[in-house]
């Protein structure tokens, strides 16, 4: 005989009060009802912990994307710049009428072998110069917070222009609505 069964036996005799067995009946009834509710109170953390999480990396909290300052146009922009890591960048530029920008690359090495450019890489592309052509047929070069005017000095279709700026100096080759070069060193 095991121990249950002679506790049974000793206690067989016993008979409980209708109200003792109501109260039990009840004290089960709270007891799933504290579960329940604990249970949806912990359901309900873990959804406002996961929304919250959802809405610091949509604010970017975390530092998946950077804020920067670019020029454009002759004037200072906020911006807001995302790198993917393979060699290509969004750009969302604050204010009316800027549009959001995007673009990327490759690098050949040496040895012939090609790669993603770099976050360096890419954010020199970012920040240098523009040419614009505008419908009046003028057209304009913008660099940091320069903006020059170079319509009447192409020959031939080329332009010529050196940037300064302090110390920085950039030579830039333009050919009329066929992209341009720049170089700190000399004329491409």
């Amino acid at each position: 005989m095991s121990n249950r069964d002679k506790y049974k036996q000793a206690f067989s005799c016993l008979k409980l009060d209708d109200e003792f067995v109501l109260e039990v009946k009840m004290m089960k009834d709270v007891r799933r009802k504290n579960i329940i509710k604990n249970l949806t109170t912990c359901a309900a953390a873990c959804l406002v912990i996961s929304l919250g999480a959802t809405a610091a990396y949509a604010a970017d909290i975390g530092g998946v994307q950077r804020k920067i300052q670019l020029w454009i146009n002759g004037d200072q922009t906020q911006a807001i710049i995302k790198f993917d890591g393979n060699g290509h960048y969004d750009l969302q530029v604050d204010g009316e009428n800027m549009g959001d920008r995007n673009g990327g690359g490759i690098a050949i090495e040496d040895d012939g072998m090609t790669r993603p450019l770099r976050e360096d890489e890419l954010m020199e592309i970012v920040n240098s110069p523009d040419v614009q052509y505008n419908d009046d047929g003028s057209v304009i070069v913008y660099w940091l917070d320069q903006e020059v005017d170079i319509t009447d000095k192409f020959e031939d279709g080329i332009c010529y222009v050196k940037l300064v700026n302090g110390d920085d100096v950039l030579y830039m080759t333009v050919r009329y609505k066929d992209g341009f070069s720049t170089s700190p060193n000399k004329y491409e």
